[in-house]
């Protein structure tokens, strides 16, 4: 099964899914679909997690980048592969063309990750940092294309890669039969396109929703206007989705058969990501979790049994702890607080000791002496605290009150 160039006309099939899985038996791995008691008592119906976080490269874009290259005529290999990507395409196309026995070089961002540079490289492929922003970086991929013949790597928008990742969708249908629902995160519309085609043509009654950030959604206008529409995406914590225009293959497809597209805010994501480390034991990227953040902001609006779809998991450390922070303060789990104090020995031990009373972890503490607002003899704290929730937030200080703390804030 090959397509040398994307053809919107040419329809994808189911046949071509099927194609897709069989060659990559024993090169991609059938991931994990684990129950979530915590999001089944959510939702009311049981609720399952397709683990593609812990397929190797640690995303779903190997599926789809050795169903591509493999389908390269021999000429074409011979030529080798390019690729722009800031991460989890770059490793699909890597391991794909070391499997292959293809000489593949990846363009990527001068500011990606060093994890995700060192993984693409220790998957064989040749990195060239360019560009300050994917769009630069893409542009000198395709020049590379034209200037040595290599062929280009698409990482959405073509028939071969849809096929690959409608892989996952078999592979729900067969874990999962009795599924109602699937959720599944869109960038620029591949694996939600191949998705639908492999489970609309076996079972036409599954609805299969897609999920986008709300600050980079580019397909709520574009199927509005019946046509890809550009957009100007704003910044997300969800990289792995953020697409300014839709693919025009994928687009065709999701169009025609996918059910719908909501979208989450960054809180969401956040505390999508943490509910599956902390509940899951799952490590997932923000875009990997949207499906769980249409979950927990709308856990009615979904019939069950539901699929929701990890897409990855190769999530930067640094990033990981600031979006663990900003998942927290969004559940309520943080709170900061201002307070005045007498400006004497003991007095700020007598606060702490008030604290340790209500159960509420002290993470930081700050003082403030020079500011005009104090009288001569007041010092004002800053405090930052770590609760069981909003509730215990609330008592807290509502305690501090009580003993005769001025909180200001």
């Amino acid at each position: 099964m090959s397509f040398s160039t994307p053809d919107p006309l040419r329809p994808l099939i189911l046949d071509d899914v099927r194609g897709a899985q069989k060659m990559l038996a024993g090169v991609a791995r059938m991931t994990a679909m684990e129950g979530s008691r915590h999001l089944t008592q959510l939702v009311g119906a049981p609720v399952h997690l397709k683990c593609e976080n812990l397929q190797r490269t640690g995303s779903f874009k190997l599926r789809g980048a050795y169903v591509r290259i493999a389908g390269l005529r021999p000429e074409e290999k011979a030529a080798g592969v390019v690729a722009a990507s800031a991460g989890n395409h770059a490793q699909g196309v890597a391991l794909a063309s070391s499997l292959l026995g293809v000489r593949s070089t990846v363009f990527m961002p001068v500011g990606a990750p060093l994890p995700k540079v060192a993984a693409t490289r220790e998957y064989g492929a040749e990195v060239v940092l360019h560009g300050t922003v994917v769009d630069e970086t893409l542009a000198a991929a395709e020049a590379y294309a034209r200037e040595t013949g290599a062929v280009f790597i698409h990482p959405f928008d073509h028939p071969d890669i849809i096929a690959g990742q409608g892989t996952v969708g078999l592979e729900i249908l067969e874990q999962c039969p009795e599924v109602r629902t699937i959720l599944v995160g869109i960038g620029g519309g591949g694996l939600a396109a191949g998705i639908a085609v492999a489970v609309k043509a076996v079972r036409p009654d599954v609805k299969v929703i897609g999920v986008q950030a709300a600050a980079s959604a580019s397909y709520p206008p574009s199927l509005a206007a019946g046509h890809p529409v550009a957009i100007d995406p704003a910044p997300t914590m969800a990289d792995g989705i953020k697409v300014g225009r839709p693919g025009d293959v994928p687009f065709g497809l999701i169009k025609e058969l996918v059910d719908g597209v909501r979208t989450v805010t960054e809180d969401e994501l956040s505390s999508a990501l943490l509910l599956c480390l902390e509940r899951a034991k799952l490590v997932v990227e923000p875009a990997g979790a949207s499906p769980v953040a249409a979950l927990l902001s709308d856990p009615g609006a979904f019939r069950g049994p539901v699929v929701a779809v990890l897409s990855g998991g190769n999530v930067d450390p640094v990033l990981l702890q600031r979006i663990l922070r900003h998942g927290m303060a969004a559940a309520g789990r943080y709170l900061s607080l201002r307070l005045r104090l007498p400006d004497r020995p003991g007095a700020l031990a007598a606060l702490l000791r008030s604290l340790s009373v209500v159960d509420a972890n002290v993470l930081d503490v700050s003082h403030v002496r020079t500011d005009p607002r104090l009288g001569l003899t007041e010092v004002e704290v800053e405090l930052h605290l770590e609760t069981k929730g909003p509730e215990h937030c609330l008592e807290v200080g509502a305690a501090l009150r009580e003993e005769g703390y001025q909180v200001i804030s």
